[in-house]
């Protein structure tokens, strides 16, 4: 739908609403996001395409971080040390995808017990 006058971003064409059901531990609760977009041609189908775009960048990336790397959890905390941190587990999980590494963790033991095939990796991509 064209976006109404109420919304107060500049140049903002179109306003969606996605809706999703999400069970945790058998608890069901509804996430109600809304997009934003100064695209006037964009329709249904191409937002939806944007946010599983969004979605598949946030489950191969940022999820990875989180759980198999325990990102949030880290104690590094000061200084730029935070963001070096993200940048080298990001470029990890890269280095791994790129090799065809489906599963990250999976992929990280198999290099943890044999430093030659981290060098491998390093020298290949």
């Amino acid at each position: 739908m064209l976006a109404p006058a109420w919304i107060e971003f500049a140049g903002a064409a179109r306003v969606a609403q996605v809706r999703r059901t999400v069970t945790k531990k058998g608890k069901k609760t509804v996430e109600v996001v809304y997009l934003i977009t100064s695209d006037r041609g964009a329709d249904p189908a191409t937002l939806a395409a944007w946010v599983r775009g969004h979605w598949e960048i946030e489950n191969r990336l940022h999820w990875v971080r989180d759980m198999t790397y325990q990102e949030d959890k880290s104690l590094v905390r000061t200084g730029n040390a935070p963001r070096v941190m993200a940048s080298l587990r990001s470029l990890a999980i890269s280095l791994l995808r790129l090799d065809g590494q489906a599963n990250i963790s999976t992929a990280d033991r198999h290099h943890a017990r044999d430093l030659e095939r981290t060098l491998k990796l390093l020298q290949t991509v």
